[in-house]
């Protein structure tokens, strides 16, 4: 797949332009998000996704089109784990909604910005190591075990990520007891106090670098290219402010979800491994042949896999909870 210096700005260009016009939108509202509005914002998000599968097929080719799928749909899974932890920091930190929406904004920037350096990093490890797929298939493995695990726990007792860190920084600087706003600081008597709204901010920063450490390993499980890795992740992050308004009073009924997750990073981390072993270079594996009696895992395969589990989790959710 050759992706040209200018496609690469062209993209860049048009996710910034629907960035500006997201946070316009946002700055010049002044009410809360209601659900008519998420779900409209939502479907157009997610259209835009969509949309961008026959470009991708057409230019570089039908394959290519349903690794971005395949990435974008398992994007999308995690990042509704993810609004978990959204919903833990805003409930943690007493966030109300206008400043939830405007923390979110905040953070899907801070994500982009990360996972465009993580992936840069992971392509150019891949590209000089070969070995880094053992490492990232047996990264995606632990989690879906991590995953398990926590959904057999008993205890529901959660910290925001970066609470450590934004308690020490509550004790270097001075700090308003409410919002005001959609302000981070402000002057009181010649003095600069920070909002609550700053560590909702550093919290969801945070929890965007965990993020990252399970989304890139999994889409370049499903495709090696980095352009399709990034776009992916973009698209399935733009809608991720109204996914959240959408979903909030549904997130406690998806029980199965986060199993569902390990299913599918635990296929995408052995789908690493066997690949892994096509390509392997190890000495004390096989001698440093390669191991070619393993059949590869196709995207097609993969892609059955993704949308058959995330349905049935979805649906034995909504079914073990519809008394809720």
């Amino acid at each position: 797949m050759n992706v040209s210096l200018e496609i690469w700005l062209i993209t860049a260009l048009v996710l910034t332009g629907i960035i500006v016009i997201d946070l316009i939108f946002q700055v010049r509202r002044k009410n809360e998000p209601t659900f008519r509005e998420s779900a409209i914002l939502s479907a157009i998000f997610v259209g835009l996704a969509l949309a961008f599968i026959p470009v991708v097929s057409s230019i570089w080719g039908s394959e290519f089109g349903e690794e971005y799928l395949a990435g974008f749909i398992t994007e999308k899974s995690l990042s509704v784990d993810n609004l978990f932890v959204f919903l833990i920091i805003f409930t943690k930190l007493r966030v109300p909604k206008k400043a939830q929406s405007q923390a979110l904004i905040v953070g899907i920037l801070i994500a982009l910005v990360l996972r465009f350096i993580f992936i840069a990093v992971g392509a150019a490890a891949i590209a000089a190591f070969s070995w880094v797929f053992y490492i990232f298939g047996a990264f995606l493995i632990y989690t879906a075990i991590t995953l398990v695990k926590e959904h057999f726990s008993d205890t529901d007792d959660h910290d925001a990520p970066g609470s450590k860190l934004i308690e020490w920084i509550k004790g270097k600087v001075n700090v308003t007891e409410d919002f005001q706003g959609s302000k981070v600081s402000l002057k009181i008597d010649g003095k600069r106090y920070y909002t609550p709204l700053l560590f909702a901010m550093i919290a969801i920063g945070s929890a965007d670098i965990l993020f990252a450490l399970d989304s890139i390993p999994a889409v370049f499980g499903l495709t090696k290219e980095p352009y399709i890795v990034f776009t992916a992740n973009a698209f399935a992050l733009l809608g991720l402010r109204q996914l959240y308004f959408l979903l909030a009073g549904l997130l406690s009924r998806l029980k199965y979800l986060g199993l569902g997750l390990s299913v599918i990073l635990g296929w995408i981390g052995i789908k690493l491994a066997i690949h892994a072993l096509h390509k392997n270079e190890l000495p004390f594996i096989n001698g440093g042949k390669h191991v070619d009696w393993l059949p590869e895992i196709s995207t097609e395969l993969s892609l059955g896999v993704i949308l058959g589990t995330i349905t049935i989790a979805t649906v034995a959710s909504l079914i073990a909870t519809r008394k809720k």
